[in-house]
Formats: C-alpha cells, sequence, structure tokens
C-alpha cells in the first residue's frame, strides 16, 4: 500500500508511529482553570507570608528617638537626634527584608509550579503586593503607640521615647513584588522545561519518493 500522501505524510494520527514535530507527543499542561487555581492559592500564601515580614520588621528596624517637652502650657515632641539616620533605616529595614522575601518566594514557587504560566507570575506580584501591605499595617500596629503627645505625657517630660513605625518611602512596598518577578524570570530561563525542536530529518518512509500523481518508472 502506498505511502499517504499531502498533509497525511507530515504527521500521522495520534495512533500512528510518525510525529516528525512532536505535535502529538507533547504533554498538555493543566487547564486554564487549574492554574487560575492554583495561581490563586499562591497569591494567597504569599500574602499570608507578609505577617512574617511585619513582625521581622518590627524587631529589627532601628527605633527613632524623640523626647517630650512642655513649652508655654503645651507639650511638644521633636527628634533627639535631629540628624539621625534612624528613619532611613527604617525604611531600608523593610526594603531588604521585602527583596528577601520575594527573592525567597519566586524560589519557593518555581521548586513546587516549575511550569510557570502567566496566572502564576501575576500571582507572584500580586501576592508580594499584599504581603508587603499586610507586613506594613502590622509592623506600624505592632511598634509603639501613635499618639506621641499622649506618649510622652505618660513617660515624662525629657524621656526619651521610640517613634511609632513609619514607612516613609511607600515606593518599598514593590520591592518584594519586583524581586519575585525578576528571580522568578531568571529560573525559568535557566532552568526551566524547554519545548522540543522539530526534528529537521524526519525519518526514512515519511515522505513518498516521488511526486503525487507520478508513477516511478
Amino acid at each position: 500500500m502506498p505511502p499517504p500522501v499531502g498533509a497525511h505524510a507530515v504527521g500521522a494520527a495520534p495512533g500512528g508511529s510518525h510525529d516528525p514535530y512532536g505535535t502529538y507527543g507533547e504533554q498538555d499542561g493543566p487547564g486554564m482553570l487549574t492554574e487560575v487555581r492554583q495561581a490563586a492559592v499562591t497569591a494567597l500564601a504569599v500574602a499570608l507570608s507578609g505577617a512574617l515580614l511585619g513582625v521581622l520588621w518590627w524587631k529589627l528596624a532601628p527605633s527613632v528617638p524623640l523626647v517630650g517637652e512642655i513649652l508655654d502650657d503645651s507639650w511638644v515632641v521633636y527628634l533627639k537626634d535631629s540628624e539621625g539616620e534612624q528613619a532611613i533605616g527604617v525604611d531600608g529595614t523593610f526594603t531588604l527584608l521585602a527583596l528577601a522575601f520575594g527573592a525567597l518566594s519566586a524560589v519557593v514557587v518555581f521548586l513546587l509550579r516549575r511550569r510557570g504560566g502567566v496566572p502564576l507570575v501575576v500571582a507572584l506580584g500580586v501576592g508580594g503586593l499584599l504581603g508587603s501591605l499586610l507586613a506594613w499595617r502590622l509592623g506600624v500596629w505592632l511598634g509603639p503607640a501613635q499618639d506621641v503627645i499622649a506618649h510622652a505625657k505618660d513617660v515624662g517630660k525629657g524621656v526619651t521615647f521610640s517613634a511609632p513605625l513609619k514607612l516613609g518611602a511607600k515606593g518599598a512596598l514593590l520591592a518584594w513584588s519586583l524581586a519575585a518577578l525578576v528571580v522568578h524570570l531568571g529560573l525559568t530561563g535557566l532552568f526551566g522545561p524547554r519545548d522540543p525542536e522539530p526534528d529537521p530529518w524526519p525519518a526514512p518512509g515519511q515522505y513518498p519518493s516521488a511526486p503525487y500523481g507520478d508513477k516511478p518508472a
């Protein structure tokens, strides 16, 4: 029986033996619904880990010393060290911790979901932003009291106390997401699964030896 010609000669049916381009040999990834479900779980897990970032920020951030005084029968609060860089250190601590959390979350997600995908990348970015927001608000809540006048009255005149935990550079909230996306992109490019390249030399007998309609002499 002569070999098939035309469109049937290029790729055999799924049950056939010839598949030079690997179109039938590839395994399909998870469906879109499954990918979205996995992405939602990933975003939630990354966001919840922001609680740990908030606790670490509260513990590791330098304190900003304040002093309360009475001027004209009213309380005034000012920085004890006007040239100190503690406020910059508070922002820097949050940024460095967020970068570390972003890199770590990207590595964990890549190891668990090596195939990647757009929903997973979006989940990393969204989860990192939500985690940063949670860490920020939790750290402020755990930190010193927000009412500095009342705090100064409680500790007394001329007594040093810590300022409320404050994030001055709001751009630090994006550090987690940016680090996660960059690290995940790098890992995917270096160690991600590769699509098989088509074989430029099909197996013998894959194509007919004579043009369609011509009979060999």
